[in-house]
Formats: structure tokens, C-alpha cells, sequence
């Protein structure tokens, strides 16, 4: 390889993408999970490996409606400047071809419209830029209580 070639191995996280700020219980197993911000969304994104799989060695539909749901979710909380917290009232996935160890697996959500207490996002789940499911969620916005000394 000369130095102006470069191509992606299954390690490489592509450009943008720096370790997600928000792990969860979850989450943690399937880590390292990568986030991007762009001006509208947080963009989530994670190399394919085994632990994400089925027993067929695809990527787990659990998995995927997972990453989705929190991509959603935090999207909206973002594009609400964190004023509030989203609890997920519904939540809708269409798999439409499967992902692989050693893809790059992105969610990458629009905003559709956030309200004083509803909040509508969907998002487009990609394997290497390859479409392989699309998601839809409705989130129920709470105001964040004043933290209480002593009950963080």
C-alpha cells in the first residue's frame, strides 16, 4: 500500500466518529459503539463482530431495533437542547436485508417533529451504506426535575 491509498479494514472507524458519551447497562456488551454529531442528530455507529450476531452470524434484529431506539431517542433529546427526557411510547422496524461481521453499522435518524410532549423521529440503518432496516419511534418528553442535593 503506498501512502495515498488507504483502505478500510475491519477495525477502522470511519471519520467523524468518536466513542459514544452515553453507554448504557445495555449497551455495554456491545461496545465499542462510535456516535456522530451532526446538526441535527447524533448519528450512532459500531463495527459488526460476533457478539452482535444471531446464530445464523447476521446482525441481531434485537441489536439493530436497540441502536435504533437510542439513536432515535437521543436525537430528539439533542435537537430538544436537552431540555427534556424521552421515554419510547412506540417503535417500528422494517428489516429489509441483513448486516455482517466486519460492516461498518450506522443509524443514522431525522427528526420529525418534537412538541412540548411528543416527539417523532425515524431512521435509516445502514451496513457499509447499505440500507438493511428503517425505524420509526414516537417519544414521550418529560421535563428533567431539579436535581435534589443528596438524591443524584
Amino acid at each position: 500500500m503506498t501512502g495515498m491509498e488507504h483502505h478500510m479494514s475491519t477495525t477502522d472507524v470511519p471519520e467523524g466518529f468518536e466513542r459514544q458519551s452515553r453507554p448504557s447497562p445495555l449497551t455495554e456488551p456491545w461496545e465499542p459503539i462510535y456516535s456522530k454529531q451532526t446538526p441535527d442528530a447524533i448519528i450512532l455507529g459500531l463495527r459488526l463482530a460476533t457478539p452482535h450476531t444471531n446464530a445464523r452470524g447476521f446482525a441481531h434484529g434485537g441489536l439493530i431495533a436497540a441502536l435504533a431506539d437510542k439513536a432515535m431517542g437521543h436525537s430528539c433529546g439533542y435537537k430538544m437542547r436537552g431540555a427534556h427526557s424521552l421515554v419510547t411510547v412506540n417503535m417500528s422496524i422494517d428489516f429489509v436485508s441483513s448486516g455482517q461481521i466486519g460492516q461498518w453499522l450506522t443509524v443514522e435518524t431525522d427528526v420529525i417533529k418534537t412538541g412540548s410532549t411528543i416527539c417523532f423521529a425515524q431512521s435509516l440503518i445502514k451496513a457499509d451504506d447499505v440500507v438493511i432496516a428503517r425505524a420509526n419511534a414516537t417519544f414521550r418528553t418529560v421535563p428533567k426535575e431539579a436535581v435534589i442535593p443528596g438524591r443524584e
